[in-house]
């Protein structure tokens, strides 16, 4: 077993009103399921386990459905682990209000002498708003990735990482990746076989494949393409099958290709090769959501031409294999 840390290790989970349940919940129960893997081979339990929370009480979650939290601690956090379960942008704590203050004061003062703090989902922006993260590279859920680049640029914000370590300062994407990035924490305190042993007692990846980006519905074509990209954008899809190039759709928007490039750069910060692939890459994906759609298939009509296509794009944009992605979203 590993010499880091001392056992057992205290887990200070802090959540708020308006909280996700399982970013609190998901990683509360990794935890307890090593402390059950440890009594079941009749050792002590890892882990003390304490749910923390302004002033206290039962706090309700997004879902509507209360936990009960212990007050703050003013002392006894020295070598433990905080966590910051996240929620919805507006109930998530901010210098605004003086609850808010008050919160981020006592985030910015423990995670001093704790030994970890760590972040799930958009628990991110709290350990950003406290001041942790200036100049550290961070993850949060996929869809708040550009609010937190945009209001905290002096962090390296990730865009598909599941969960990232920057020094004791631990970040993770979207909900269920708090529970990723709670397996990680065990692998590190009591070994890969405990970690293991939990993942199999809980039906999870010990690390999943691949990073958030599979999970995202837009993967990487513009969400609201305008202005000369729309129009390219709906010419190519019906013809994404087919041999293009550069040439056919500047004609087709009757453009030069140097005025093309210009103006879908500009609209869209990618050319039109790169609107191509990815547009290909969204119909893939969603033609292998489809039941009994073979890999083979989604290649042919997504204009990947062959499976060694469609699986190269794969790794490199998403990190998964076509049949893992199959397997997952059919």
């Amino acid at each position: 077993m590993p010499n880091s840390p001392a056992l057992p290790v205290d887990i200070w989970l802090l959540v708020f009103p308006g909280f996700l349940l399982l970013d609190a919940a998901g990683p509360i129960q990794v935890f307890a399921s090593a402390n059950d893997e440890a009594r079941d081979a009749g050792l002590p339990p890892p882990y003390r386990i304490h749910l923390v929370a302004h002033g206290g009480g039962a706090v309700a979650s997004s879902a509507g459905v209360s936990m009960l939290a212990a007050p703050l601690p003013r002392r006894g956090i020295a070598g433990g682990t905080l966590m910051v379960a996240g929620g919805g942008g507006a109930c998530l704590p901010s210098a605004a209000t003086a609850q808010g203050r008050a919160l981020l004061r006592w985030v910015a003062r423990t995670s001093g002498p704790a030994a970890r703090c760590c972040s799930v989902c958009t628990g991110a922006f709290v350990l950003a708003r406290a001041g942790l993260l200036d100049g550290r590279r961070a993850v949060t859920h996929w869809q708040d990735v550009p609010a937190l680049r945009e209001q905290h640029p002096a962090i390296d914000v990730q865009d598909d990482a599941i969960h990232v370590r920057d020094g004791k300062f631990r970040t993770s994407a979207g909900i269920s990746a708090g529970m990723d990035l709670a397996l990680s924490l065990v692998e590190e305190d009591l070994g890969r076989a405990a970690a293991l042993a939990v993942a199999r007692r809980m039906v999870l990846f010990l690390k999943r494949p691949g990073g958030q980006r599979q999970f995202s519905a837009e993967l990487l074509a513009q969400s609201a393409p305008e202005g000369v990209t729309a129009q390219l954008a709906a010419w190519l899809r019906p013809r994404l099958a087919k041999e293009l190039d550069v040439e056919q759709m500047a004609a087709a928007c009757a453009l030069s290709v140097r005025t093309l490039h210009r103006r879908v750069r500009r609209e869209a910060d990618v050319t039109p090769a790169q609107l191509l692939a990815r547009l290909r890459m969204e119909l893939a994906c969603s033609l292998l959501e489809r039941p009994r759609m073979t890999v083979k298939e989604a290649a042919r009509r997504s204009g990947h031409g062959s499976e060694y296509n469609l699986r190269r794009a794969f790794m490199q944009r998403l990190g998964v294999l076509p049949s893992d992605y199959r397997a997952r979203f059919a």
